[in-house]
Formats: structure tokens, sequence, C-alpha cells
């Protein structure tokens, strides 16, 4: 079964898992104020504040808006135009907190500007307490320099958050799979039986069982860290209950972090490619940035480069998450 390492298809809720916490906090703002701060108000001024080079996007000569557009931003959140249109519009006051999380993901909110963009839609951010999906400016412009190296970001509990066109074009596009399965613990120890999420073909490991540790190790860890985390409770709860390499390699007690690996992805296009694959992680949040990359020089860096070009074979929207 083909396994990497580690925003849903209903466009207008997402593409990424959240938190559906929804709470009345204030009454909506009225009046001058109110329109000038409102929900709607704030989404456009950060889009509008956002020049599409801090995105990786292209620039046209044309082009006079200096920050986003609509259709940009939609591309980016994963969800439709018409749906950001309404938002900007107050048409649409209730967003979920996947849709948020992708919003401020989009914009690249601070994390002061991400909790009053879930106060505005009457959501509770996330607590500090809890695993976070979202990716810090910092971390951002790490991603942004690594250009079209394959990369993808997972939160503290290996979700899939973030991932670029590289990743894509090398392993496949995840926005083909509902969020809950981009997860790469749950995709690596799965509970039924099917094809994996992450990978659209093999992907052969230099030594799988290590791997498997390194990954439930990981996880142990991060327990210490999110002990009242209930997204992390509820995965360790269903791998241990429904995977048996999962529940020995848990019962073990072993606490580490993973933190690189070396894989074959046997890629429909060009072949077999080697890579190797970093794991870094950020202090702070416990974001995973994830990377791939071939030996400078090698024939592998040529095939890795000759998937770059082709595009991913399954067609997706496939900017920052």
């Amino acid at each position: 079964m083909p396994s990497i390492l580690g925003a849903s298809s209903g466009r207008d809720q997402g593409r990424l898992d959240g938190r559906n916490r929804r709470t009345t906090l204030t009454a909506p703002p009225c009046g001058r104020m109110g329109a000038m701060t409102g929900l709607g108000a704030m989404i456009r001024t950060w889009r509008e504040r956002l020049p599409p080079s801090a995105a990786a996007l292209p620039v046209g000569r044309a082009r006079r808006a200096v920050g986003l557009r609509r259709e940009e931003l939609a591309e980016l959140a994963g969800v439709s135009v018409d749906y950001v249109v309404r938002l900007e519009q107050g048409r649409s006051t209730t967003p979920s907190a996947q849709v948020v999380a992708s919003l401020a993901r989009a914009l690249q909110l601070s994390a002061a500007e991400r909790d009053h963009l879930y106060r505005l839609a009457n959501l509770v951010p996330p607590a500090d307490g809890a695993i976070s999906d979202h990716i810090p400016p910092g971390v951002r412009r790490v991603l942004t320099r690594l250009g079209d190296v394959a990369a993808a970001v997972f939160a503290a509990d290996w979700q899939l958050v973030w991932w670029n066109r590289g990743w894509a074009a090398l392993l496949g596009d995840p926005s083909t799979s509902p969020p809950r399965l981009r997860n790469f613990a749950r995709d690596r120890f799965p509970v039924d039986e099917g094809p994996a999420t992450l990978a659209r073909w093999p992907v052969a490991e230099q030594d799988r069982a290590a791997t498997d540790a390194a990954v439930v190790s990981d996880l142990r860890r991060v327990t210490g860290r999110f002990p009242d985390d209930p997204r992390l409770a509820a995965l360790i709860r269903e791998l241990a209950a429904g995977n048996p390499r999962f529940a020995e390699l848990w019962a073990g007690g072993a606490v580490a972090t993973h933190r690189e690996d070396h894989k074959t992805v046997e890629h429909p296009s060009v072949g077999p490619i080697a890579v190797d694959c970093d794991v870094l992680t950020d202090g702070d949040t416990e974001l995973k940035i994830v990377i791939m990359t071939a030996v400078p020089g090698s024939p592998d860096e040529t095939a890795l480069r000759l998937a770059e070009i082709a595009g991913p074979p399954v067609t997706g929207s496939l900017p920052a998450r």
C-alpha cells in the first residue's frame, strides 16, 4: 500500500480539517463602524493587502489590483469564487471553522488576526492547548523560498494542512481525498481496507518498520505537548482499536521525533524517483515541514524535474492551503 510522509470537496466548506465550535460571542457589528470592521470588510481588507508574490502567484503586466483577486483567494483557500463574494458582501456570515482556518492560512494572517477572524465568524478561536493548523509567517517564508521543491506541512497530529505543486507533481494531488483522510498516521495505519490516499502510486521505503515506529513514537511525544487535544485523542483511540500494528507499537511506549527517511516513488510518467525525505519541526507549533529532494546532479533529480514540469497527473487546486 503506498505511503508517504507526511483543504472537503464541498468547496464552500473548505478543504481542510478544523474544529466546528460555534458559540454566541457578541451581537453582530452594526452601523458605520460595523461596516468597516465586519467579517466581509476584514476579509476584503486582508485580501487587498496581500501581494500575489507573497502567495507565490504570478504577477501579470496588466494587473491593476495590488493585492489578491477574489478568484486567487478562492483558489488558495479551496472555496468557490461565489462564496468569497458572498462573504465579502455580507450575504454569508457564518462560515464553518474549516473555512475560517483555510481563509486564515490563505490570507497569511498572524495569530491575533486569525483569532479575530474566528470571532467575527462567531466561532471560538483555537485554544492555546489545542493542536493548531495555522501556518505562521516565518514558516510561510521558508516554504516560499523553497520554490518548486516538493514540500508539505503537517499539523502535530500528522494532519496535512498545506502542499505545493512540487509535492502534487511527485505524489499526486491530495485535494482529491476527503480532509479526514489526509492524515499520514491514518494513511499509514489504516483501520479499514482501502487504497492509500496521500500517495497516488507506490512508494517504497528503505526501512518501513523503522518509519512505522518513528511515526508512532512521534505521536506519543505529541500527546505530552497536547494532552487535552480532542482530535489527537480521537485519532489515537481509532488507530489503537482498529490497527494491530499501531496498537503493538503504541504499547511499546517509545517517545521520539520522526526526522528523515529515504523513499523511491514509482511515478507513472517518469518512472522510479529516489528521494530523501526530511522532516523539520517548528518548535512553537509542532508543525512538521516535510521536504522531498533528490541527490543533486543525479538521474533522480532529472526525473524529479521532469515530473514537476509535467505537473500532477491528477488535477486539482494546488496553491498554498
